[in-house]
């Protein structure tokens, strides 16, 4: 552990950070995984709304500083390019 009070500082905010990111991705990775059980049972309008909930949880995560916007974007890409192959 640190011995001053400011890398202790530090210390103590950045498990915080990891936490909270932490906690972060695990409900990005569960409403994406909801989406590809949607997807799975090949219903289009819970798909829609699943992606709807995915997308807005991996824009919250950019403005939130978890994800970088390009990561964010290709998945977003990535999971409408999957809705769209069903819809056709």
């Amino acid at each position: 552990m640190a011995k001053s009070k400011t890398p202790a500082k530090r210390a103590r905010r950045a498990e915080e950070n990891r936490v909270r990111n932490k906690a972060y991705k695990s409900r990005l990775k569960t409403a994406v995984k909801k989406y590809e059980n949607s997807l799975q049972g090949g219903d289009v309008e819970t798909a829609q709304k699943s992606l709807i909930a995915a997308t807005s949880l991996i824009d919250k995560s950019v403005t939130k500083g978890i994800l970088h916007k390009n990561t964010a974007a290709r998945r977003k890409s990535a999971l409408a390019k999957r809705l769209n192959t069903l819809a056709k």
